[in-house]
């Protein structure tokens, strides 16, 4: 009697100390003996456990139609109802909502009229371009970002930032887009009505490269939403309620999301859920 005593004590503490460990109440160990997990609990276990490793891949952005996507790139069989299921069940959300700061409107020099018109699929790369700006703040003041999207992708393939919102900036951005790309044939490059897309520099730069100027109508957002929305992916998904503490942090930090993570890993909707870098592959660019 006395050493069954010891030995069920010894078994007790090892328990203790096992559920200790993994932060668990010795009670569930118990209950869980009484009654284990069925086949079907064990496999929601599992997909928990991909789930939240997608997401945090993610960087906790994705929400459960691309957790979905990455699942069966893995090989995992499961309905997209059931992802949806577990990460409201484990309380993982996508992020939404950024409310996008407003600029004011700058002297108009040289309007070009709206030749995109809201085409905004085209059929093949190096069609349509969109461009804008947009600010992001820092404990040295501001840091303003101007890109250059391929519409057929998505792909941002130009960017600048500077301290000022000058109009060198947005001919930096558009020259690393020429460059990238190399178009042999017109662009549309579609902007808004900005003070440093109606420059006389601005327009001489499209005529020397064979590009095709578009603005937006004046006060009218929807003209360039694409652009409009990539900056909004840019705050929800990265520099939301965040203050940088120099111009250089938040540099090094918005190169890492459009290149090491937007263009080269991001599903994107339009693009079938595959990558911006992705899409273009399996259409031929190399």
């Amino acid at each position: 009697m006395r050493y069954a005593f010891i030995r069920d004590h010894s078994e007790r503490l090892a328990i203790t100390a096992l559920c200790s460990l993994f932060d668990l109440h010795p009670s569930g160990y118990y209950a869980w003996l009484k009654h284990p997990m069925s086949d079907r609990q064990l496999q929601d276990e599992k997909l928990s456990g991909l789930v939240k490793q997608f997401w945090l891949e993610s960087g906790g952005i994705y929400g459960y139609r691309k957790i979905h996507r990455d699942l069966r790139d893995t090989g995992q069989v499961c309905g997209i109802n059931r992802v949806h299921k577990l990460m409201k069940i484990e309380g993982l959300k996508a992020q939404v909502g950024y409310r996008k700061p407003r600029h004011k409107g700058g002297e108009v020099h040289v309007v070009t009229p709206n030749t995109l018109a809201r085409e905004f699929n085209p059929t093949r790369p190096n069609q349509s371009w969109v461009t804008d700006i947009t600010y992001i703040r820092t404990h040295e003041g501001w840091l303003f970002l101007c890109v250059v999207m391929d519409l057929y992708s998505r792909r941002i393939i130009g960017w600048a930032m500077a301290p000022r919102m000058v109009k060198e900036l947005v001919l930096d951005a558009l020259l690393m887009a020429v460059w990238r790309r190399k178009p042999d044939t017109e662009v549309i490059v579609h902007s808004d009505q900005g003070s440093q897309y109606t420059s006389y520099e601005w327009g001489d730069f499209l005529s020397a490269h064979g590009l095709e100027g578009s603005m937006s109508r004046r006060g009218n957002c929807h003209d360039n939403a694409v652009a409009e929305s990539f900056f909004q992916l840019l705050k929800r998904e990265r520099i939301k309620k965040k203050i940088y503490s120099t111009r250089e942090e938040a540099r090094r930090d918005i190169f890492n999301y459009i290149e090491m993570f937007y263009n080269s890993v991001r599903r994107h909707t339009a693009n079938d859920l595959l990558s911006p870098v992705e899409f273009e592959r399996r259409s031929g660019m190399r």
